[in-house]
């Protein structure tokens, strides 16, 4: 079983959005601050080393922080990057306060609690083509879970649907407990895949889950939940356990 290191790195969202202009990696004006970041890490640190990541920006601030899993420590990381980055990477990411700490396999036991953030694109692939309200949606098209879930004739509220679909994905390395669960945004936002603009639901969840399975949950922290692992969604952040919502 590998090493696993919690890594966080100042990012300086100005430079981020001119160096995603300056690649080409705007989609009509747009620039997606994942597939940007994504492209950030994979050359500044080899491909998939920092993943899966998630941004964390302070409202209305410029600077923020990437927070991600990998397999080495901050300082076999800097070393890398300092060898192959080139100058402009190094005015998006700051390396001198680059920090981590180790996630050992051992630190999880079954039965243990533990608190979680956690933002995820909350999306299923359709089994069969669906027609509703005059639109339609292929077989094997990508739409909000909850959105699946109402065309299939179902009536769950949007909170109660995506904790089913963290549940779910969760697959037996924990349990969350829904009492002390919660969605705590929603929103509706924009990616850039394959230089084609798509929109679907970006969730918040803040929670508390127990262990089931010591090995399985440390691959969970290691791969991430859910789809779109590689461009910000489903890095399990932890967190000490919460009281009922």
């Amino acid at each position: 079983m590998r090493d696993l290191h919690l890594v966080g790195i100042p990012v300086d969202l100005r430079q981020l959005h001119h160096w995603g202009v300056c690649r080409s990696l705007t989609c009509n004006g747009y620039l997606d601050e994942g597939l940007a970041l994504h492209h950030v890490l994979d050359e500044c640190f080899g491909r998939a080393v920092l993943q899966p990541f998630r941004l964390m920006v302070p409202h209305e601030r410029r600077q923020g922080k990437v927070f991600a899993y990998a397999a080495l420590d901050s300082v076999a990381l800097d070393q890398t990057a300092r060898a192959v980055a080139t100058p402009d990477l190094l005015e998006v990411i700051d390396l001198d306060k680059m920090q981590s700490v180790p996630r050992p396999a051992s630190a999880w036991r079954e039965g243990q609690r533990l608190g979680f953030d956690l933002r995820i694109r909350s999306v299923v692939r359709l089994a069969k083509p669906i027609k509703h309200e005059g639109k339609h949606f292929r077989q094997g098209a990508e739409v909000d879970a909850w959105l699946s879930h109402v065309l299939a004739g179902g009536t769950a509220d949007r909170e109660a649907l995506y904790l089913d679909w963290l549940d779910a994905r969760l697959d037996g390395a924990a349990k969350l407990e829904r009492q002390a669960s919660k969605m705590a945004q929603f929103r509706r936002s924009t990616a850039v895949r394959s230089r084609r603009m798509t929109e679907g639901p970006e969730v918040v969840i803040h929670g508390t889950l127990s262990v089931r399975d010591s090995g399985a949950f440390f691959g969970k922290l290691t791969q991430g939940v859910g789809r779109h692992r590689a461009y910000g969604y489903g890095m399990i952040l932890l967190r000490p356990p919460q009281g009922s919502c």
